[in-house]
Formats: C-alpha cells, structure tokens, sequence
C-alpha cells in the first residue's frame, strides 16, 4: 500500500552518507515531516531516536533485525535487488515523488564515496525531478537547483556560490549579493559564481535559460 504524505508535509531522507552535524540534522526535522530511510541512512535516524515511514533500498548496508524492527514500529519496507539502475538513494527520491512529494530535504547524500557524491549532485538537475524542491544538506551548507528565479534566505555574510550545471547559464541577474550579475553568462566549468556573499537576509536570483546549482554556506545552524 502507498504511503500517504499528509497536505504541505515535507520530505526529508537520509542516504547512507556521513553527516558531519548529526543533531543539526535532526534539529531541522519538524514534526510532521515525513522521514525516509535509503538503506544505511536508518542508522542517521536511529542516532537520533527517529522512526522512518519508510525504509529503502537493497538493504546491504543494515541487518535484517533493523528492517523487521521498522515493519514491527509501523514503518514501511522496500526491498531492492542488489543488482539495480538506481542507486539506493534515488529510489527514495523516486518513491517520495511517486507519492506527491514537492519539498524534500536529504541528509548523507555528500562526502564519503565520490562517485556516488557526484551521481547525487546531479540528481538536482535530473528531468524527472524538475518539478521538485530538492535539497541537499550538510552542516551549515546546502545545495539546490535553480531553473527560473529562487529566493534565497539567509543571514548578511553567508557565501553564495552559482554553478552552471548544464552547459552555459545565459540570463544570469542577481539582488542582494555583493557581486551582482545583470543578465549575466556562468559558462560551464567556470568559477565566475563562486564565493559571492549575502549582503542582506535575502537575495535573489533569476536565470533565463539554463539549470545553475546554489550553494549556501551559512556561519550559524540551518533552518529549513
């Protein structure tokens, strides 16, 4: 049976990656939110004494014990062969979207294994997921895709750094950064948009043909 996402709920999962502020993670966890588990991303939830609505994946990286322990506190398994397409953390994405998932938040999907850093990278950017607010978070920094004009929330002093992920990004304007683009290009495999800064408690940027990754370093804990 499906899961149902109650109205406006938002999604957060942990992948199996390391988190390097477990309990900032679990300070951005509201009630309500509707947790999911990619395989060894259990052990980020259990750490904090949350349940998962659902556990997913091939199920390598935890023991049997644990997966029959979240089917016995309610929760919600699905298994995956080994040998699979997607990585154990783009089913939960694709499971959460499935569903009716707009707004999701993912913990443990940076650091560790490079290549699959680099695959959850561009998971921002994939077509099936354009519609969807997907974010990565680590610590005080977050990743997100901008396609159209996002606003970005923050304090004065935050780093702000803009990353064309998909060829040239043409029509590049930004407010409220201290290096301002207007109507500007971030060609592909350019540092241009690296290292701007906040200058006030938002800013925004708008792209007009394009897909440029966001990254937010924030100098205290993060709210989402």
């Amino acid at each position: 049976m499906p899961f149902i996402l109650p109205t406006a709920a938002r999604t957060i999962i942990f992948g199996n990656g390391p988190v390097s502020d477990l309990q900032a993670a679990g300070a951005v966890v509201r009630p309500g939110d509707f947790l999911i588990a990619a395989d060894g991303g259990l052990h980020h939830l259990q750490a904090l004494r949350l349940r998962p609505h659902v556990l997913i994946g091939d199920l390598d990286s935890i023991e049997p014990a644990e997966a029959d322990a979240v089917l016995a506190a309610g929760g919600r398994v699905e298994r995956f062969p080994a040998r699979k397409d997607q990585t154990d953390l783009e089913l939960a994405v694709r499971l959460a979207r499935a569903e009716g998932a707009t707004d999701l938040l993912i913990f443990g999907a940076l650091g560790g294994r490079w290549d699959q850093t680099l695959a959850n990278l561009l998971l921002l950017a994939h077509p099936d997921f354009r519609s969807t607010r997907l974010r990565l978070m680590d610590g005080n920094q977050q990743i997100y895709l901008i396609q159209h004009e996002t606003v970005i929330d923050g304090r004065p002093g935050d780093t702000v750094s803009l990353i064309s992920l998909q060829g040239d990004a043409h029509g590049v304007t930004t407010r409220g950064l201290e290096y301002p683009l207007r109507r500007g290009s971030l060609s592909f495999g350019s540092t241009l948009g690296v290292s701007n800064v906040l200058v006030d408690s938002q800013g925004v940027v708008a792209v007009e043909d394009g897909l440029v990754a966001c990254i937010v370093i924030s100098h205290a804990p993060l709210a989402a």
